[in-house]
């Protein structure tokens, strides 16, 4: 069966890259959100097996949406997305609880290979 998958990110570009390449290699993208408010909204409604998440949005943050995710379910599973020169993010991002991150700009096989090696 297909992994369903959340993508949250503020740029709707962003969202439809990911989606393109999720898609065509037999992932369902169950939703999208662009900030981290609405990312918790969807996770609660979707309940989907991984979310795909930047950490630089309005609003919510990355960072603060992936620890309420994790506090709502700690079994979530989430993949951080940043650009270059977010170090300091990408540790707290994994401190809190994410399995992976992408660097941007996005290389499709380095977004499967993250997709893959966390549901498969």
């Amino acid at each position: 069966m297909a992994k369903n998958i959340l993508i949250v990110d503020d740029a709707a570009f962003m969202r439809m890259m990911i989606k393109d390449i999720l898609t065509k290699n037999g992932y369902n993208v169950a939703g999208e959100a662009e900030n981290g408010a609405k990312a918790l909204e969807k996770y609660n409604e979707l309940k989907p097996d991984l979310v795909l998440m930047d950490i630089t949005m309005p609003e919510v943050d990355g960072i603060q949406a992936l620890k309420n995710i994790k506090a709502a379910d700690p079994s979530a599973q989430v993949i951080m997305c940043s650009a270059m020169g977010q170090q300091a993010m990408v540790i707290e991002a994994i401190q809190s609880g994410a399995k992976d991150f992408i660097v941007k700009p996005f290389q499709a096989d380095r977004v499967l290979e993250a997709v893959k090696k966390v549901v498969g």
